[in-house]
Formats: C-alpha cells, structure tokens, sequence
C-alpha cells in the first residue's frame, strides 16, 4: 500500500483538525503526514496497518501515533458501516513544559504507534468523541486533558519501527501494491515470484526491499496478516477451526496452529473461548 503524504488542514489559525469519519468503509490509503493522531474506532472490524504492524482492530480501540508514521485502517467486507473519531495536531500545538514532561514521553512513545487497553479508555471515549463538536479553544483544553489522561493508561507498542522520517514515495507506492496483493490474495498460495514481478523487482531485489520497509521476511507478513484474519472468524463467526484455517490461506491444519500460536500466543480455542461475550 502507497504511504501518501497527507496535507492536513492545520496551519497558522488552526493547530487541531478533528472531525468525526462515517462511510461505508475505511477508504483510506497508507498515508502518513507530520502531525500527531489520535484515533477512536466507533463501529466497524478489520486489519489495522501501523508502521510494520499489522493486527485486527474493533471497536472502541484508541490509538495514537506520532507524526510521519504510516498508518491506515481497512474493514473486512460487508461488515457495515465505518466510523471513527481522528484527531489530529500540529507537534507544535503545546509548548513543552516541565508540567507535561507525562505528555511528552507518550508522544514519543507514540513514534511506534500505541494501543490503549480497552478498559483504561473507557471513561475518555465520550471524551475523544465530544472534540471535533467544541470551539477551537476549548478544543485546545480538551486535547490536552485527554493526552494528559492517557498518561496513566496502559498501552501496547505496536510497530517495530518509528518511521521518524517519512518513507520515500518509492518506497511507498511498492508497499501499497504489496498490501493491496495481500488483501486480495492471502486466502490462496502466493509465490514469491508473483510477489516479487507486482512490484517489479527480482525475488532477491524484492526480499532485501521488504525486509529493509518492513523489518521481516515477506511470508511471515503474509502469514501474520492470515492469523489476523483467522482471529477476527474465530471471534465473528462459529465455524469450526477446520474451515476458517484454509479460508484464510493456510493449506496445511497443524501450520496453521503453529502460525496462531506464534502471533497470538494462544491456540485458536483458546484465543476464541477469551473473547467469547
């Protein structure tokens, strides 16, 4: 997926863009741009892309990511419509000062992209979703009360890069091709070959590209983006572990079961029997 440089409206009489997103899908593409963000999820399920990341988003998750960092969220089809509360702010917006020294380290922390814990966030969601509706300066307070209240909520870090200087548009427009190839092709075998001639490059030229973006090996990518979508069917779905480990892309049963417990630590019963309502 192309990480698009996105041109925020935040200039020299507005520090904070915030606005509440509702359509069909998460349309979207991996695109970064210099200020901070804090996304709310409101409705919809899918795969969220975080720098190398790449996990399962539902709702009610709260994310923040410090600018340049690549990021997008796309829905699995057919699973109603999208929305979301994003924030996003200039890293100029607040001075630093010794009273927000918390604010400042989650920032930073936030060059890799932080997920709040559900049960943290709970009492802020309202919060987040009230800012696009207040006045600019009452914006401003608000923000700042919330990056504040976060301070003391645990996160989960979530790429292993920061991506502190933004990718080359190069770079960028090879992996929004690869990221399109993996959503439209993980459910069957995929060669390297046809990987590597998408983005028109050699298997070997393609390897050291991927591995240098990404920071792992293409199939462990590929394998990772199946378990996640494996994990959301175990969650949406009662079928059987039998039928959701070839739907998506996984030929043999006990790989799969390997797979799974290798990202998400758990089997798939397990991890289904934790989620359970």
């Amino acid at each position: 997926m192309r990480a698009v440089f996105e041109d925020l409206p935040v200039g020299n009489r507005q520090s904070i863009n915030a606005f509440h997103y509702a359509e069909a899908s998460f349309n979207t593409p991996w695109h970064f741009h210099p200020q901070h963000e804090l996304t709310l999820i409101e409705e919809s399920s899918g795969t969220k892309f975080i720098g190398d990341y790449v996990g399962a988003y539902a709702p009610g998750e709260l994310v923040l990511l410090q600018g340049n960092l690549p990021h997008c969220w796309k829905n699995q089809p057919r699973t109603g419509r999208s929305r979301s509360t994003v924030i996003q702010w200039s890293p100029e917006t607040y001075s630093r000062a010794p009273e927000l020294d918390g604010v400042f380290q989650l920032l930073q922390a936030a060059a890799k992209g932080l997920l709040f814990d559900l049960r943290d966030v709970q009492s802020l969601r309202m919060e987040v979703h009230r800012l696009p509706t207040l006045p600019p300066a009452e914006q401003y307070l608000q923000l700042l009360s919330v990056l504040q209240q976060l301070t003391s909520c645990r996160w989960t870090s979530l790429s292993n890069s920061s991506f502190q200087q933004p990718i080359s548009s190069g770079h960028g427009s090879r992996m929004q091709r690869i990221h399109r190839f993996v959503e439209q092709n993980f459910q069957r075998k995929v060669k390297l070959l046809e990987i590597a001639q998408e983005v028109h490059l050699s298997e070997q030229a393609f390897n050291r590209f991927f591995r240098k973006t990404m920071g792992r090996p293409f199939f462990s990518f590929l394998n990772e983006y199946r378990v996640n979508r494996a994990s959301q069917l175990l969650i949406e779905t009662d079928w059987p572990v039998g039928r959701i480990a070839p739907a998506c892309g996984f030929a043999s049963l006990p790989f799969f079961h390997r797979q799974f417990k290798r990202f998400m630590e758990l089997t798939p019963l397990q991890y289904r029997k934790q989620h359970q309502p």
